[in-house]
């Protein structure tokens, strides 16, 4: 059985680490309080668990390319046992990154690998500290979100001319290459806004506010840019407030509302605010076309489902979490590549109220 670390920055420490290290972003802490967590694909209570290809409880296999018994090729089949990987992302610990998180603890089991999870709460200075203790610690892989490319390039950089390899999720496509990445798993954000605006022409709306919950992701500015490509008639993208206060988000959606009662389509760019958008108009009693978002959760479905929502686009977030992991070890292990220079697409797909009913059941296991 492996461990899996859990890396949390604390409240009340990340204004003193992100005053500690200084520093500044893309498309799609060191106050290091650990708590253990384990991570067991055989659901033992805490043995050391041998991977063994043959079937048996612990003899050496051997594999012979000639098909005889006597041959000199071994196939050690623990042979990424002793791996430790970490995935240092912007997450705050909400729905959208907890499907995350079990991707990756469930890649984690099934390899049989060390892994830490260590999140940022959208603070890039807290993530650079976070990437540089993982160089220090000589971990053997990196998998990183890239929120806010102008701060986190560097030390991604710097792990890579120390030979880990590194690969991007989530938010990252047009930076990965920069920095020497192995690829990238996520969605293409402009790609995705697109598909969005094309959507809001077939709803009939002639001017949608794109309401962003993070400041300086550039990832969500390009959901709104590619918003803006497509759709046929006014985009204006706001920063209305973090998903952490989702009563000030409501509210500052609300203003922006009634000051422009031309704004007829609201677009969140994530869960969490699509719903406040939702919540927004129906205390102001604005009538809209549509309102949409991004990503899933129970909560988005279920308005979905109802009709209360037009759609959500999709990317597919436990792959984010699950491929980078097997794609590290493939790496590290066999020197796999994949993606031939490209990055390895999760989405987007569209949750509509055609298929909300069979998502909604996915949900519920902790899988989308």
């Amino acid at each position: 059985m492996r461990k899996l670390r859990t890396i949390l920055v604390p409240i009340a420490a990340l204004s003193l680490v992100a005053t500690a290290c200084s520093g500044d972003d893309d498309d799609s802490g060191s106050a290091e309080d650990t708590s253990e967590s384990t991570a067991d694909a055989g659901g033992d209570d805490g043995g050391e668990e041998t991977a063994d290809a043959g079937g048996d409880d612990g003899g050496e296999d051997t594999a012979d390319a000639g098909g005889d018994d006597g041959g000199e090729d071994t196939v050690d089949a623990s042979q990424g046992s002793d791996l430790t990987f970490h995935m240092i992302t912007h997450s705050d610990g909400g729905p959208f990154w907890s499907v995350v998180k079990r991707g990756q603890e469930a890649a984690c089991a099934d390899l049989g690998i060390d892994c830490v999870w260590a999140e940022s709460v959208n603070d890039p200075g807290v993530q650079v500290q976070l990437i540089e203790t993982a160089i220090s610690e000589g971990v053997d892989g990196i998998a990183a979100s890239l929120p806010s490319p102008d701060q986190l390039i560097g030390p991604l950089q710097d792990a890579v001319g120390q030979g880990i390899p590194v690969i991007t999720l989530n938010s990252g496509s047009n930076d990965y290459q920069e920095i020497g990445a192995l690829t990238h798993v996520g969605q293409t954000e402009f790609i995705a806004g697109q598909g969005a605006g094309a959507r809001f022409n077939d709803l009939g709306a002639t001017k949608i506010l794109c309401g962003r919950q993070e400041e300086s992701n550039v990832a969500l500015e390009e959901r709104c840019d590619g918003l803006a490509d497509t759709f046929s008639g006014e985009v204006v993208s706001e920063f209305v407030g973090p998903d952490q206060d989702q009563t000030a988000q409501q509210n500052a959606i609300a203003a922006a509302l009634q000051a422009d009662p031309a704004i007829d389509g609201f677009m969140g760019t994530g869960p969490v605010i699509a719903v406040s958008g939702l919540n927004a108009s129906k205390d102001t009693g604005t009538e809209l076309a549509g309102v949409a978002g991004f990503d899933i959760t129970p909560e988005i479905i279920s308005a979905i489902d109802a009709g209360e929502i037009a759609f959500t686009i999709d990317q597919q977030q436990y792959l984010q979490g699950y491929l980078p992991i097997h794609l590290l070890y493939l790496n590290v292990t066999n020197l796999n590549t994949a993606g031939g220079g490209l990055p390895i697409l999760t989405g987007p797909g569209f949750v509509t109220p055609e298929n909300a009913a069979e998502v909604s059941a996915l949900v519920d296991a902790g899988t989308r």
